[in-house]
């Protein structure tokens, strides 16, 4: 049966991690190193990952500390802008909302058909002739589908965007 620990095992760790070995390590430690395999294999496994670790430690690239500072104060401006940002973007929300609001009751005030077909819908509703009813909105529809499709744009699209937009900021 194979031994599995071994006395001297933690002296060679520590000589492996100190940077000791092979030149700076007593004649009768780097013997026994030499004949045992466990302290060997805890002297090779110990001495690569010491070698890793510096070449890591010289790889490693800290920024001086005038460019953390100069990263910092940019950093800082520009969210100060993004929160500044925030109420007026809301605020053009508000006012493009109106103006598409206005822009309707213009639409709708003015516009001789749209007029007539708002009083046919009142009047249809009030008859309580929804079979009637049905069948000619579907009429009506296929009559003016563009205007159909850009109500439909406005309503499903137009906030879906402004929603996109808000949430990018």
């Amino acid at each position: 049966m194979k031994k599995m620990e071994c006395d001297f095992e933690h002296e060679a760790l520590a000589v492996a991690v100190q940077g000791r070995w092979p030149d700076r390590v007593d004649p009768e430690l780097r013997a026994h190193i030499a004949e045992c395999e466990i302290c060997r294999d805890v002297v090779v496994v110990a001495s690569a990952i010491d070698e890793a670790s510096q070449d890591l430690r010289e790889a490693s690239a800290v920024p001086d500390s005038g460019r953390v500072w100069c990263l910092a104060q940019i950093r800082a401006r520009r969210e100060a802008t993004q929160a500044a940002g925030a109420p007026i973007t809301a605020l053009q929300v508000v006012a493009f909302s109106c103006a598409i609001a206005l822009v309707g009751a213009c639409f709708g005030a003015t516009s001789a058909w749209f007029q007539s077909v708002l009083g046919w819908v009142t009047t249809s509703l009030a008859g309580a002739d929804y079979k009637g009813f049905f069948a000619s909105m579907f009429t009506l529809l296929a009559e003016h589908t563009a205007l159909a499709v850009a109500m439909v744009a406005i309503v499903l699209v137009l906030p879906a965007a402004i929603l996109i937009a808000l949430g990018r900021e």
